[in-house]
């Protein structure tokens, strides 16, 4: 998948980003894995603004896409094509770096992408083992996970609390969340590596793609087509708009007393899927009409609702109110 050097410079791009920093330097060197996706790439662009930071990017772009990161001749930025599943493309990157945190975002993600491609979501295990492997022995000071509501399969207790995970769900997907986060905290346990744990619950944003829910609604409303619902649309979501995500997330990576915290990411504010596509057609003006599928079956959860309360200690602000959220993407 990696068609440049890991090692290398990809044609055309700066090595930017240096493998040491002076003595008392305050520059945080951060990886971030799968970083060419919506949030991923979000979030490069956020770490990037502040000159603190010096960001690489790690994607193989089976699903990224270069559009997402920061401008690729940004004098702290730089962006490796590499496939972090692949030892042999990692390791060089991370001894070179030294990087004091890395954030595991990379991952084959969608429902219907994972349950097409179940093998390939178990070679996401040997992501997760070589970024911890290589953090633990380069010196990476805490390393955050991106995990997701899927762990929580059919809610047990409504909002879903980060100490419930009833572990009965049968996706692939959410088999290997369960067994990095696992990884994760043994690695904390046996070699002292600290971590941060995200789950992550429908973050929308400009740079989503029409792979999931908000953009495909939006993109058919637009077009007035047709909007395809499974079921009867009754099964709920809440939809966490990026800024809330990012701002949460740069706060954890701020301020170490929160490592070690497993967090929900997301809104605690549940709305039907059929009521979702009804609020896009009427913000969009469209004709577009709401035609129900059968119901898909597997994978398609009945209800997802996080408890926030360390989301909101951390963020200190009110959510964004996904009306508002909606208003910024149009």
């Amino acid at each position: 998948m990696n068609s440049n050097s890991a090692s290398g410079t990809p044609a055309g791009q700066p090595s930017s980003v240096h493998s040491s920093t002076g003595p008392g330097s305050d520059l945080r060197k951060i990886l971030i894995t799968g970083g060419a996706g919506n949030v991923g790439g979000s979030l490069a662009c956020r770490l990037v603004e502040s000159p603190r930071n010096e960001v690489v990017v790690v994607d193989n772009l089976v699903t990224g896409s270069v559009n997402k990161l920061p401008p690729l001749d940004h004098p702290r930025f730089r962006f490796i094509k590499a496939d972090v599943n692949d030892l042999s493309d990692l390791t060089p990157i991370m001894t070179a770096h030294q990087f004091d945190a890395v954030f595991h975002y990379a991952a084959l993600v969608g429902v219907q992408r994972t349950l097409a491609n179940p093998v390939a979501v178990l070679r996401d295990i040997d992501g997760i083992r070589n970024v911890l492997s290589l953090a633990k022995n380069t010196g990476v000071r805490r390393v955050f996970y991106a995990s997701s509501s899927e762990v929580y399969g059919e809610p047990v207790e409504l909002p879903q609390h980060e100490q419930t995970t009833p572990l009965n769900s049968r996706l692939p997907y959410a088999i290997i969340k369960n067994l990095g986060e696992s990884y994760f905290r043994s690695y904390y346990q046996e070699f002292g590596l600290d971590f941060n744990v995200f789950r992550f619950f429908n973050t929308y944003g400009p740079k989503q793609t029409t792979d999931f829910v908000v953009p495909k609604f939006i993109e058919a409303a637009r077009a007035g087509k047709d909007i395809t619902i499974y079921g009867d649309g009754k099964q709920t979501r809440t939809f966490c708009y990026v800024d809330d995500n990012l701002d949460t997330t740069e706060k954890v990576l701020d301020d170490e007393s929160w490592s070690g915290e497993i967090i929900n990411i997301g809104s605690d504010v549940e709305i039907t899927v059929l009521e979702l596509a009804e609020t896009i057609i009427e913000k969009v003006g469209s004709k577009s009409k709401i035609v129900h599928l059968p119901p898909l079956p597997e994978g398609d959860m009945t209800r997802r609702c996080p408890d926030i309360t360390k989301m909101r200690k951390i963020l200190g602000r009110d959510l964004t109110p996904l009306s508002e959220g909606l208003n910024r993407i149009l």
